[in-house]
């Protein structure tokens, strides 16, 4: 493998070397993979994203994002093109046997007002909230700036309280 320094200059990188590198970012590679598509899915989804980062592990460039922003980018690309191919799930959002019915109630409703968001604003939400990233970790895992993600928080806060004033 090669990894690009801040400089612009290759190190070689073998797959043990590779895998040290990744292993740190595997829990937040698999919350987002588990949250963007059905956990059932989520292990075929996180592995079709390390597959893909072994790949085009000489693309990454850290003056771009973290290996964690690089990462996550591609897990989400992952998610989106597995939803594509899959046909949507049947299964139960939420395993009812978990607490309280109503606060298994309340999690469906936060899972269908969360569908209910534009693709953009459902990752911004994603990734800052459910991955726990900051602001310019989902910056770099979205290909756009601080500012653009505080937006698209704020307006997927507002659809969502929207959403779930209804449903009271």
């Amino acid at each position: 493998m090669e990894l690009t320094l801040s400089r612009g200059a290759m190190v070689t990188v073998d797959a043990e070397e590779f895998r040290a590198w990744v292993t740190p970012h595997l829990p937040a590679m698999s919350r987002l993979a588990a949250r963007l598509t059905s956990d059932g899915d989520r292990d075929d989804v996180v592995q079709d994203a390390l597959v893909r980062a072994w790949r085009r592990r000489s693309t990454f460039d850290p003056d771009r994002g973290s290996p964690q922003a690089w990462l996550l980018a591609i897990v989400a690309d992952r998610s989106r093109r597995h939803r594509v191919r899959s046909a949507p799930p049947s299964a139960a959002l939420v395993d009812v046997a978990e607490g309280p019915q109503a606060d298994s109630d309340r999690r469906v409703d936060v899972e269908r007002a969360m569908r209910r968001l534009a693709r953009r604003q459902r990752l911004a939400v994603e990734l800052h909230y459910f991955v726990g990233l900051p602001i310019a970790e989902c910056a770099a895992v979205m290909g756009c700036s601080d500012g653009t993600v505080k937006s698209t928080l704020s307006d997927a806060r507002r659809r969502l309280r929207t959403e779930l004033e209804g449903v009271r």
